[in-house]
């Protein structure tokens, strides 16, 4: 899956490295992102004057369907009408990769552009909030959103500054990869998840996490890694290196919810995603959650479903 970011002219240094550092962990990880860079102009650096180099022309890359073009924040200067001209080429090249299914995200700043390309238009979208009013009234065709991370519809994707394009691209991440590998990944540049106001309630791999207990941050990788295993409380505790008793009452001290319970939560998430799945039985499903029988499984169904 390619993800492909374009420097601008002036490009807002942070809004191109804090996504792409997000990205980067997800490859160490196992993710199959390829990325790359790309400009369409002479000259592309930063708004600190930091210049890159080697960079290649966007009409080199031939995107398909599910990649994603990221346009982090700039200067807004390169969209004055006497600078249009230098920027239309690209235009063209950026709504026909839109139209055959590529995912186009903005930073920042980087909303004016898609926004100069029609793509924003009728969809809601954000930007830097000193920039909200600009955007709307320069581009009234468009949605803009205060007070939101970042928005996403039809495979177009903004975000508002700095730390919500951080945001963005684990928000990506756990849309492609699911909410295991975001959490990882988050974890190690050491933020948290933060979502904008409508998107869906967080997935129980990622809640429990606002601590920092190694141990326990041990405990809660092994569970959702060998849920299909059944582990003992020593097991865990040896994972730990604690005793089992501290082992339950640190877990409950940290996370606010029994070691037992977590562990049935994590179950339930699982079952709901693996019973979409018109190829596995009941009786295969509670082996890949750790039960040891499919009346197990239904009973465990049963119980948590709201009367």
């Amino acid at each position: 899956m390619k993800v492909l970011f374009i420097i601008s002219p002036r490009t807002h240094l942070l809004d191109l490295a804090g996504p792409d550092q997000v990205f980067q962990e997800a490859v160490f990880y196992g993710a199959p992102f390829d990325i790359s860079y790309a400009t369409y102009t002479e000259g592309a650096g930063s708004s600190g004057g930091l210049n890159f180099c080697s960079l290649s022309h966007f009409s080199s890359f031939n995107l398909k369907k599910g990649d994603y073009v990221l346009v982090p924040g700039m200067d807004l200067d390169i969209l004055a009408p006497h600078k249009r001209a230098i920027i239309q080429p690209f235009s063209d090249w950026l709504t026909a990769q839109y139209r055959k299914g590529v995912n186009v995200c903005s930073i920042c700043t980087g909303a004016f552009l898609l926004a100069h390309n029609h793509l924003l238009d009728g969809r809601p979208c954000t930007t830097h909030w000193k920039y909200v009013k600009r955007l709307q009234t320069e581009y009234p065709a468009v949605k803009v959103m205060e007070n939101v991370l970042f928005t996403d519809r039809d495979g177009v994707l903004t975000s508002a500054g700095i730390a919500s394009g951080i945001d963005l691209a684990l928000y990506v991440v756990e849309k492609e990869l699911g909410s295991y590998m975001a959490h990882k990944v988050a974890r190690e540049i050491v933020v948290y998840m933060r979502r904008e106001g409508q998107s869906r309630q967080q997935s129980v791999f990622l809640e429990y996490r606002n601590h920092i207990h190694a141990g326990i941050h041990a405990v809660q990788d092994w569970l959702s890694e060998r849920l299909h295993e059944k582990s003992s409380l020593e097991q865990l505790a040896q994972v730990a290196a604690m005793s089992s008793r501290n082992l339950t009452r640190t877990f409950k001290k940290e996370t606010g919810i029994t070691l037992g319970d977590y562990i049935e939560q994590l179950r339930l998430e699982r079952i709901a995603e693996l019973i979409k799945n018109p190829d596995f039985s009941r009786r295969q499903i509670a082996q890949q959650v750790g039960l040891t029988s499919e009346r197990h499984l239904n009973r465990l169904i049963r119980n948590n479903v709201e009367p």
